[in-house]
């Protein structure tokens, strides 16, 4: 027999009213009983039967929720990604300008403690520009006239003499260093006392010429400025014996000379305003 679609309809009805109304019995039943009544009772003895399988399936959705937690820090990080990547540039910075101020502090230490020990009246220095060309050692510093600098002044580093001012401006000078092979610097050999000139050339070697054949030169020697001539003050350090070759068919030794300042990335210098003599 074939059920038609009204009766079916109807019947589901019925049948849902009837849930309903027993639901909302069981309800009022379990508010109104007492704790011992059979619904709270069957309710603790199903929440004890199913206590296992809660703790199981926590223990196995546990890596699921570690790995969402991590992609939740992970999308937090990845907002605070350019506020620490722009803190960590201004930190290397800092970094950076702290390392320079280190070095120079150290640099303008030993020049000071070179003018101390002198006693030398000094007009300080620096660098602004480099030799333009490599067939002229020229550099250029940031006194001038208005500093008290002037023509023919010696120039020092903190290892010894570097050079002379050979133009003069308002705020800047020109300084020729020794290494130039147009520089000449009266010299002697501390142990033996004996005098030459220490020339600069176009390779930027520095040689010793006119010191007698007699006199005994050895590697390592140190040279002093002489006095002679009026330009540097006796006793300031030039460099020392890097080579010594004596030839029968020469007049003088062949004498290199290393120098004592390191010539090459000059920064800060110090122009001699009174060259005293020293012993």
């Amino acid at each position: 027999m074939r059920i038609s679609h009204r009766e079916k309809t109807g019947s589901d009805g019925w049948i849902l009213a009837a849930l309903v109304v027993v639901c909302f019995i069981v309800i009022t039943i379990y508010f109104r009983e007492g704790d011992t009544g059979p619904l709270r009772t069957t309710r603790r003895g199903l929440n004890a039967a199913l206590a296992p399988v809660g703790r199981a399936g926590f223990v196995a959705t546990k890596p699921l929720r570690a790995v969402g937690s991590w992609v939740t820090d992970l999308t937090v990080s990845r907002g605070e990604l350019e506020t620490l990547r722009q803190q960590n540039v201004e930190m290397r910075q800092r970094l950076i300008e702290l390392e320079e101020a280190r070095q120079e502090n150290e640099r303008l230490r030993e020049l000071v403690g070179f003018v101390e020990a002198r006693e030398l009246e000094v007009v300080g220095a620096r660098v602004i520009g480099r030799p333009t060309t490599a067939w002229e050692s020229v550099i250029t510093i940031d006194r001038g006239g208005a500093d008290g600098v002037e023509t023919g002044m010696p120039v020092l580093a903190a290892r010894g003499v570097i050079g002379q001012v050979v133009e003069t401006g308002e705020r800047s000078s020109r300084v020729r260093l020794i290494t130039d092979q147009r520089s000449g610097v009266a010299a002697m050999l501390q142990p033996t006392r004996a005098e030459g000139v220490v020339y600069g050339s176009v390779d930027g070697d520095l040689t010793m010429d006119f010191v007698s054949r007699d006199t005994t030169v050895n590697v390592g020697d140190v040279v002093l400025t002489s006095g002679m001539g009026g330009v540097y003050p006796k006793g300031l350090l030039i460099g020392e014996v890097a080579d010594v070759q004596v030839n029968e068919a020469d007049l003088y030794p062949r004498i290199r000379v290393r120098p004592s300042a390191v010539l090459a990335g000059l920064e800060e210098v110090v122009v001699l305003r009174d060259p005293a003599t020293e012993d």
